[in-house]
């Protein structure tokens, strides 16, 4: 667990972290255990089983529970018992329970599943976010290279960065972000569950530092 002033990150798995303040938040829940805190928001990213899984938001939601998700999610969450789902395209924004959350861009630039063909592209309208909680702007970045657009996503203060490679940045890609991001403090992501290890995570550490503070997460599932 991480505090940044009233707020504790927790890392769950993969992209799943646990975001608690004055309301509770989960990104992207997948293969974790049931959580005593419901989530008061739940951001999903895009459509990829590994990214949104009904069965792990099940775990953590309740009918007072609200979705932030891609548009390409849509008709992903039928049959869920929560309050209510709001869908975001890159640039457009929200504010759910007094949390404000911004959609950005989120894809591949040189991540190919065939040639000329990347994983997660431009047009396929995965997002990242830009969430504001109790005064404190975290970007939780999503399945996403280095792209021109981080330019514009500041000021940070805390950056969740995907560092394994393969479907998202390397760690020495994810550095390269911190340089254009210049978030006060970064926690690496996406490793150790279906790409990656936490050797990705120290090699980002080690370069990174030099930047911001980097803070590595035990997981707690």
């Amino acid at each position: 667990m991480f505090e940044y002033g009233d707020v504790r990150f927790h890392y769950l798995e993969h992209d799943c972290f646990k975001i608690i303040g004055t309301r509770t938040l989960y990104t992207d829940p997948y293969e974790i255990s049931v959580q005593k805190e419901k989530a008061d928001l739940i951001i999903i990213t895009h459509e990829h089983f590994d990214h949104c899984s009904p069965k792990d938001i099940r775990k953590i939601s309740s009918s007072e529970s609200y979705i932030v998700a891609s548009v390409n999610c849509k008709n992903k969450f039928s049959g869920l018992n929560i309050r209510e789902v709001k869908y975001l395209k890159p640039g457009e924004e929200v504010s759910v329970n007094k949390v404000a959350v911004k959609a950005v861009e989120a894809y591949n630039v040189n991540k190919f599943k065939a040639p000329g063909e990347v994983f997660h592209p431009k047009d396929y309208m995965g997002i990242g976010a830009l969430i504001t909680l109790d005064n404190l702007r975290i970007y939780f970045a999503g399945d996403t290279d280095v792209i021109p657009e981080m330019k514009n996503f500041g000021p940070i203060d805390v950056a969740l960065l995907p560092v394994s490679g393969t479907y998202v940045m390397t760690s020495e890609e994810a550095v390269e972000a911190v340089k254009i991001l210049r978030p006060k403090i970064a926690i690496p992501m996406h490793y150790g569950a279906i790409v990656g290890g936490l050797t990705d995570a120290e090699k980002f550490k080690e370069k990174a530092s030099g930047y911001c503070e980097v803070v590595i997460l035990e997981k707690e599932k």
